[in-house]
């Protein structure tokens, strides 16, 4: 593959626990901020649905717990991929809010790498 951009970013669910949803937000803060008007022009034959989506997710809970069909939708273009490696954080809210979803007060945070290329 040929790399074109790396993009880096973080995602927090203050309360549910949901690693699935930090890991959308981590993929969302990565990709948010970015244009990338000449793809078309640098893929072998402009189709940017062709271009190659590499995700590692740095995530503190089993990979299992990340439904990653549910983060792939947070990709409008390109075939994606996914790498779950352990990482991220787990850390207290302070409170624990049950109509919000919480077990206890913890905090997940994952991280996201995406390589973007052809």
């Amino acid at each position: 593959m040929n790399v074109v951009f790396i993009e880096i970013g973080m995602g927090v669910d203050l309360h549910g626990q949901d690693a699935t949803v930090a890991a959308i937000r981590a993929c969302k803060n990565a990709i948010g901020t970015n244009s990338m008007p000449g793809i078309r022009s640098i893929l072998p034959d402009g189709d940017i649905n062709k271009m190659i989506v590499r995700v590692k997710l740095g995530v503190p809970v089993p990979a299992e717990q990340v439904d990653l069909e549910k983060v792939k939708t947070t990709f409008p273009y390109g075939q994606v991929s996914f790498e779950v490696v352990p990482g991220g954080l787990i850390c207290s809210s302070g409170v624990v809010l049950p109509d919000k979803g919480d077990v206890n007060d913890e905090v997940i945070v994952v991280n996201a790498a995406i390589e973007v290329g052809y």
